[in-house]
């Protein structure tokens, strides 16, 4: 008898949390998965430009959410390490970064940077689902969700919890190994009905700072080659900089560091592109 009674309440607990979730969600204009398929090609790195670009250029208040359970990297690359959140009778409140971002990790959470989470996929499915709970985000105009690699737990449960879902940015990188993978991920947010908004091309060439020319270290085009291929948008190639995980390490967003950079540029006509895409979905 005991154990029924507890598992109702469980069930009405989940219930209550998903409750709060869609309120919460409902004051976020746009919300917008980051997803590769694999690791090793920046995508946290991409998630904090393009929110940044987003902030710069005036579109609203950003926020973003880091949903990398077991790997968090997201407070580092923004200057947050060690910062602890706020929490009030309302619930527990984002840290707020450059420019005003709003972010929600793991890492705040963990009493030092060398602790790992040993956590199975329902107690990761718990976390994030109280991220977007129990969390005041207040009034977005976009909030990123940095997910880890793959098309494991934590991104079906992210696609599956937030209703209303935009659509999902995908970044891959000019390697043929990297584009076989992005292509599970766009099958994977078709299948739970998630617009393509589309794919980047991160690490695409390296222009040399001194004689302006672009050199191709990897195979250029595959992001645009996968776009083709699979029927979505392709949003545009960010230029190898070694600026970026220098400012990443050092947690500070290149674009504010380098504005008139080829990859701040391009993270700029990204941002363009994306709220093309969003728009166009909008009609549909």
């Amino acid at each position: 008898m005991s154990k029924k009674v507890n598992v109702k309440k469980r069930a009405s607990d989940i219930q209550d949390e998903m409750r709060k979730l869609k309120s919460r969600m409902r004051k976020i204009r746009h919300k917008i998965a980051v997803l590769s398929g694999k690791g090793g090609v920046g995508k946290s790195t991409v998630t904090v430009n393009l929110a940044m670009a987003y902030a710069m250029q005036g579109y609203g208040t950003v926020g973003i959410l880091d949903a990398d359970i077991t790997g968090p990297c997201i407070p580092k690359m923004l200057g947050l390490t060690g910062r602890r959140l706020q929490t009030g009778p309302p619930g527990a409140f984002p840290a707020t970064g450059p420019l005003g971002i709003r972010v929600v990790s793991m890492d705040f959470l963990l009493p030092t940077e060398e602790t790992s989470v040993m956590w199975r996929g329902p107690l990761k499915t718990a976390a994030i689902r109280q991220f977007l709970s129990e969390f005041i985000w207040g009034e977005l105009y976009s909030l990123f969700i940095d997910l880890p690699p793959g098309t494991g737990d934590e991104s079906l449960s992210i696609m599956q919890f937030i209703p209303d879902m935009d659509g999902a940015v995908i970044v891959t990188i000019p390697s043929e190994v990297s584009q076989i993978v992005v292509k599970k991920a766009v099958s994977f947010a078709r299948k739970l009905n998630i617009p393509v908004l589309g794919i980047i091309e991160n690490m695409s060439g390296f222009v040399c700072p001194k004689c302006g020319e672009k050199i191709e270290i990897f195979r250029a085009g595959g992001g645009r080659k996968i776009a083709d291929d699979m029927g979505v948008p392709f949003l545009g190639s960010i230029p190898i900089d070694p600026k970026i995980c220098e400012d990443s390490d050092k947690g500070m967003p290149f674009i504010i560091n380098h504005p008139d950079s080829p990859s701040t540029k391009a993270f700029k006509e990204v941002v363009k592109k994306i709220e093309a895409s969003l728009k166009e979905h909008a009609k549909r």
